[in-house]
């Protein structure tokens, strides 16, 4: 799993918080509370530690936290944090914002185990929606392919039909002369012209 550890918060309280692993994410994520919390905007930031990235989403006063592998990329982890922070604005509505810190972190273990497994939906998801990308694109490159085989299809039945009308003028000239030739006594056709 990419996500590695989680937090929410308000202020500098932290509400809730999750490490999959043994590591300082809670030291590291309480330092970044205190960074985030100088602003007052709300914000999508990430900080890069190590081989980690720590990202963080700022909404209206609630601080939702992650910690992912830096190959996991940026768009599941917001993902992520945004289920996170819907979950808690849905699950807890006006408590956190007087809540004690730790106050929820029962509960957010179980949000965590729900988010992950949406997660791996999101990610087959984008999985297929590759899938469905590179399939796009080979039936745009077969397309612009067919157009040129198409146009230059067209371009050879052309040219063969001018030499066809061309080949049958021709002929049709000789016939004429053959007959001509044939009818005047003569090649020069002297006859038919007294």
């Amino acid at each position: 799993m990419g996500i590695l550890y989680g937090m929410v918060g308000r202020g500098h309280v932290v509400l809730a918080e999750f490490n999959a692993t043994q590591s300082n994410a809670s030291g590291i994520a309480k330092q970044i509370l205190e960074k985030i919390n100088e602003g007052s905007n709300d914000s999508n930031v990430s900080y890069s530690h190590d081989r980690y990235v720590f990202h963080v989403k700022r909404t209206d006063g609630l601080i939702v936290l992650c910690m992912a592998d830096h190959a996991f990329g940026r768009t599941v982890p917001f993902a992520f944090l945004e289920d996170i922070h819907q979950k808690f604005v849905k699950t807890y509505g006006r408590a956190i914002i007087s809540a004690p810190g730790y106050a929820m972190n029962e509960e957010f273990s179980r949000v965590k185990t729900v988010m992950i497994d949406n997660i791996e939906k999101v990610l087959e998801r984008g999985g297929r929606l590759e899938m469905l990308v590179e399939k796009t694109s080979a039936m745009n490159n077969n397309s612009i392919r067919f157009k040129r085989q198409s146009r230059r299809y067209r371009n050879n039945m052309w040219w063969n039909n001018v030499r066809l009308t061309v080949t049958l003028i021709i002929i049709f000239i000789i016939s004429i002369y053959i007959l001509l030739a044939f009818i005047c006594h003569g090649p020069l056709l002297t006859k038919c012209w007294r």
